[in-house]
């Protein structure tokens, strides 16, 4: 095998690489987006019709839908422009190095405990509060119209934050790594027709911040004071704080970390099979 055949082969491997990962990419963002769900399941639509046109030798809609077929990018674009460039900013915000801070076991559990125990006191005195922690997707565009703050995190001063007729109770407050980075942060509501009626602004505001990253937003229900936790545009309502705390700790390890643990996993199953 020669250096020209070697290279060759590579620059296919790339070739095909770059497309798989763009299609990855764009089944993810569908996956997540109610009218990008629209959109693909129109797309289909249309090449259905086009295939059983050709095949009955349907001229008059054959011809409609090349119409169709050869001005409908251009159509979409336009319409669909503020989901295109929302797609293009997660681009654009997602970081390639991860989080900003890798935290460690130690500050991982100081980090929870001190927000559960803010949430806990917060659910009985019925304080509404919205917890959003950044991962590999910066939030810096919401921080730089929030309050700075850049404090060590602890529950006194989360309960403090979102006290009632505080001033920066009715916005976000976002955690990078062990800090509390802003308060007073406005984030995106989501528009899904779907979420119960019932969920109030915050909810939906952690529901439309975790679809467009990959944080986690905490909420805490002044109605109600139940506590929910959003993650990936899905709500998991009416948590207990042991149930919490196992999530957010699940949710914030590291990568390697979880690839580790499921290596090890799988060796210990092995190693009781050969022991049975």
């Amino acid at each position: 095998m020669t250096l020209t055949t070697v290279l060759n082969l590579l620059r296919k491997l790339l070739d095909v690489s770059i497309v798989w990962m763009i299609f990855y990419y764009i089944l993810k963002r569908i996956r997540t987006n109610v009218k990008m769900i629209l959109i693909f399941k129109g797309i289909l639509f249309i090449i259905v019709i086009k295939i059983m046109s050709d095949l009955l030798s349907l001229t008059t809609v054959g011809l409609l839908l090349e119409y169709i077929i050869q001005w409908g990018p251009i159509a979409l674009i336009i319409v669909f422009q503020p989901e295109i460039r929302m797609v293009l900013e997660h681009l654009g915000k997602t970081q390639l190095l991860g989080r900003h801070k890798v935290l460690t076991v130690d500050q991982r559990e100081k980090l929870v405990y001190e927000i559960i125990q803010a949430c806990d006191y917060m659910k009985k005195a019925r304080i509404g509060a919205l917890i959003v922690l950044e991962r590999d997707i910066s939030l810096q565009d919401y921080i730089a119209k929030s309050k700075k703050l850049y404090a060590d995190i602890t529950s006194d001063l989360l309960i403090a934050i979102f006290f009632p007729n505080n001033p920066l109770h009715d916005g976000g407050t976002i955690i990078q790594g062990d800090q509390i980075t802003s308060a007073g942060a406005v984030f995106p509501v989501s528009t899904d027709t779907n979420i119960s009626k019932q969920l109030g602004t915050r909810h939906r505001a952690a529901l439309g911040i975790s679809s467009e990253t990959d944080c986690i937003a905490i909420v805490v229900s002044e109605e109600t004071g139940r506590l929910s936790i959003a993650i990936n545009n899905q709500l998991h309502y009416n948590l207990t704080n042991e149930s919490a705390r196992m999530m957010l700790l699940d949710e914030l390890r590291p990568k390697k970390e979880m690839v580790i643990d499921d290596d090890e996993k799988e060796e210990e199953e092995n190693l009781d099979e050969e022991i049975v």
